[in-house]
């Protein structure tokens, strides 16, 4: 397939007048002119297909149910708004039932949008435990951590765990030597064990400023040695809930090459307001934002790809090369996903296009 290309982003620079050949999914090659044979053509920006490493459902499913068919719609539901790559994310859980969950995912690794699973929780801290239960939070241990890894033969790609917890610092060693990425998050570490987890190779802030001390609040905890520490990439929710409005233009003047967006979606992606659960957890979802029922924390979001790349896009005026960065390319990167996140030769044709109307429209994945 050829396709005849006004401008897109390429390997991370808005280019002009181009054509594409996909052969086998695979980008095969890139040219400048344009070709009589192109099959399609892109009046809008080409840019490469969405990268989610934090979403736990959408389409009214979970990454963790026990149906296949759950597992394909919350796929499906993210596919509609561009994702085309993915961590399947699980929230805190009793260990063998995390176990029979990631279990049920191996299969969809590689084979599917689903590009890894990312653990979140069950080692967080009770002080900043949001929409997790309290009563599954546990201490983390390398004899643990290595049953999950054995349960995940290698699909396991990320784990956010609080760095203060006892056996944490031991755990980041364990599980960076095991090619796993360690976010940090769900915590209210100090400046000092921040700084200390990152040495030992924390790599990620799970959904920066959220299940951690707000920005400003106090110069010695973990929200300021992250915006500070460029070894930190910061995961952000931008649904104008998260984070605040003024917080955002902060962390984007200051690092923006580092911001990573997600979603942290939960089943009511997609679908609308009501009713819904995370774990055994009562969540209702008013006006389009979750919340627990039992304390009104927040709950996750029912946000897409989609949405957050516009807004960050359109609202907070951050140009096409950089939210591009921020939705796949960095992610991507930081995962060790390989041939995704990018327009360049032997890449995944994972491709959207930013229409003139300023939607957003999956092209080819």
């Amino acid at each position: 397939m050829i396709i005849q290309v006004a401008s897109g982003v390429v390997e991370g620079v808005l280019r002009k007048n181009f054509w594409l050949e996909i052969s086998n999914n695979t980008i095969s090659h890139i040219e400048d002119g344009a070709n009589e044979k192109a099959e399609k053509v892109i009046k809008g920006i080409l840019i490469p297909g969405f990268v989610d490493i934090h979403c736990h459902g959408g389409g009214g499913a979970y990454f963790s149910s026990h149906n296949s068919d759950d597992i394909d719609r919350v796929i499906e539901a993210h596919k509609k708004h561009g994702t085309t790559s993915l961590l399947a994310s699980m929230v805190s859980e009793p260990i063998e039932i995390l176990i029979e969950q990631i279990k049920r995912i191996n299969p969809y690794v590689g084979t599917s949008a689903i590009k890894g699973i990312h653990l979140e929780g069950p080692y967080l801290s009770h002080a900043r435990c949001g929409a997790h239960d309290p009563s599954l939070l546990r201490t983390p241990s390398v004899k643990e951590l290595q049953r999950l890894l054995d349960a995940g033969q290698g699909n396991i790609s990320m784990i956010t765990l609080a760095p203060e917890l006892e056996g944490a610092l031991d755990a980041i060693d364990f599980l960076v030597e095991e090619g796993v990425v360690v976010a940090l998050g769900h915590t209210e570490a100090s400046a000092h064990i921040a700084l200390q987890a990152i040495d030992y190779g924390a790599t990620i802030i799970t959904h920066f400023t959220n299940g951690m001390p707000k920005l400003g609040h106090d110069a010695g905890t973990i929200t300021e040695v992250a915006l500070a520490d460029d070894r930190l990439s910061l995961e952000l929710i931008l649904d104008g809930t998260h984070i605040k409005k003024e917080d955002t233009e902060e962390i984007l003047a200051l690092a923006s090459h580092r911001s990573i967006l997600v979603t942290d979606a939960i089943s009511a992606a997609g679908t609308g307001d009501g009713q819904y659960k995370i774990g055994e957890l009562d969540v209702e979802v008013s006006k389009g934002v979750a919340r627990l029922v039992s304390n009104k924390s927040l709950a996750g979001s029912t946000l897409t790809m989609e949405r957050a790349f516009l807004k960050l896009h359109k609202d907070f005026k951050v140009s096409i090369e950089d939210a591009v960065n921020c939705s796949s390319a960095l992610a991507a990167g930081e995962i060790g996903m390989g041939n995704v996140g990018e327009i360049a030769l032997g890449m995944s044709a994972d491709l959207l296009e930013l229409t003139q109307n300023g939607e957003v429209v999956v092209i080819h994945s």
